[in-house]
C-alpha cells in the first residue's frame, strides 16, 4: 500500500470515528442519518474503485493486445535484418579470404633465425 492510499484510509477512519463520536453526542436519530450517509459514501467509494479497476484492466488488455499483435511483424523484420547481416558477412569473408590465406602462408613459410 503506498503512502497516499494509507493516508486516504486513515482519513476515512478518522472521519468515521469522529462521526461516531458526534453521533453519540447528538442522539439516535442523527446517528441513524449519519450511519446511512456513511454507508452510502462507502458504497459510492466502492463503486468508484470498481470503475477505476475496470478502466485500468481495460487499458492493460488493450495495450497487451496492441503489443502482441505487433510481435509477428517484429519477428519478420528481425529475420530479414539477420538474413541481410549474414549475407553481408559471407560477402566480406569471401572478398578477403584470398588475402587472409596469402598472409597465413607467408607467416608459416617465412623462417626466422
Amino acid at each position: 500500500m503506498n503512502r497516499s492510499q494509507d493516508n486516504g484510509r486513515k482519513q476515512g477512519q478518522s472521519k468515521w470515528y469522529s462521526a461516531s463520536a458526534f453521533c453519540g453526542a447528538r442522539g439516535s436519530a442523527y446517528c441513524q442519518f449519519s450511519q446511512k450517509r456513511l454507508k452510502q459514501a462507502k458504497e459510492e467509494a466502492e463503486k468508484d474503485i470498481a470503475e477505476f479497476r475496470a478502466q485500468m484492466e481495460a487499458d492493460f488488455q488493450r495495450k497487451l493486445a496492441e503489443s502482441s499483435g505487433d510481435s509477428g511483424a517484429n519477428v519478420k523484420r528481425l529475420e530479414q535484418e539477420t538474413d541481410a547481416k549474414i549475407h553481408h558477412l559471407k560477402n566480406e569473408a569471401s572478398r578477403i579470404s584470398h588475402d587472409v590465406v596469402q598472409m597465413l602462408l607467408k607467416h608459416v613459410t617465412t623462417v626466422k633465425n
